[in-house]
């Protein structure tokens, strides 16, 4: 049977005031008392009338997003896009950074009385976020999804295509020998580039020097051309799955000796602010944040104001940026 506000009351030993303020985010309710009811509630899976609700106090204007990390670049422009569109249509952001959909954060967003709805920002769990906002009946959108088959609105990028262009663009430089090195195998957007990458080097009757599989990080990056460095056999060009791994590499090479592009020719993915800031200028692919963060607020929107909506897809063309690390094959 389902809880009603007063299981919650009494669960928590408050008064149905009480749990109604906080349900409500009106009044003055002390944070020890608030918490007893947000526990409640979770422990018996209580959840407001979202429609009767609506017709009491009307929406809440404003959009929870959930993301992992604030360090990335990238993400940092999609949000403040996001952040920006919201604005213009009156809206507020509320930002929760978890990977994990039990933590306290993005639990307190999942409820259809504190969000008008939710966009979701390249989550690894996210299936379990999908299924509790489907349950849940919230409006959301997903950015940089991990599966295409949900049948949800989201934002993508056409990582296939970047993958692909950056390897033509080293294979138009005359490289042969060319590596790629990438993030986990969970996120979609990994496996596409690589995917791209890939396709480029079959339809030229190549295969890849090597195909090293680590985690989106300096570290990763710079451990990975050590390694080459140590066997004494090194590819002509690395097509890196983001920037930060590019900087490990470029990084490694400096350490040993090496001169960029000379030595070898690097890739790299996102355009993060580094990238037009190392020397030499890197060479990457850019994705349109700003394109991304403003597509996914509308898409939200719309199915907010419809109150349903159809399974959309938008994807984006990533852009090739050249700058100074990558260059032809010395003969």
């Amino acid at each position: 049977m389902k809880a009603s506000i007063y299981d919650v009351a009494r669960y928590c030993g408050l008064s149905v005031v009480t749990v109604s303020r906080v349900l409500n985010n009106t009044g003055n309710v002390r944070e020890k008392n608030r918490r007893k009811v947000l526990d409640a509630i979770e422990v018996l899976d209580y959840r407001p009338h979202a429609a009767a609700q609506s017709l009491a106090r009307g929406h809440t204007r404003i959009i929870g997003l959930i993301m992992t990390a604030l360090h990335d670049r990238f993400f940092e422009t999609v949000v403040n896009e996001i952040n920006r569109t919201l604005a213009r249509y009156g809206y507020f952001l509320a930002l929760s950074v978890s990977n994990d959909v039990r933590s306290r954060e993005s639990h307190d967003l999942m409820h259809e009385d504190r969000v008008d709805g939710l966009i979701l920002l390249s989550l690894p769990e996210e299936d379990r976020y999908v299924a509790q906002l489907k349950k849940r009946s919230i409006p959301f959108v997903l950015i940089d999804n991990q599966r295409r088959d949900h049948m949800v609105p989201s934002v993508l990028t056409d990582n296939y295509y970047g993958g692909y262009e950056a390897a033509k663009h080293l294979l138009s430089l005359g490289h042969t020998s060319i590596a790629h090195v990438c993030g986990p195998e969970y996120f979609l957007s990994t496996r596409e580039r690589k995917r791209g990458f890939l396709d480029a080097l079959r339809e030229e009757g190549l295969s890849p020097f090597a195909v090293v599989q680590g985690d989106y990080e300096i570290g990763f990056g710079y451990e990975t051309a050590k390694s080459w460095i140590r066997s004494g056999k090194l590819p002509t060009a690395v097509f890196a799955g983001d920037d930060y791994i590019a900087v490990g590499i470029v990084n490694a090479l400096a350490e040993g000796g090496m001169r960029v592009p000379e030595a070898m020719s690097i890739i790299g993915y996102d355009d993060q602010y580094i990238a037009s800031r190392l020397r030499p200028y890197l060479t990457t692919v850019r994705q349109p944040a700003e394109n991304i963060g403003q597509s996914s607020v509308e898409l939200l929107l719309k199915w907010i104001g419809a109150g349903s909506t159809a399974s959309v897809t938008v994807e984006w063309k990533p852009e090739l940026v050249v700058r100074e690390s990558t260059a032809a094959l010395k003969a």
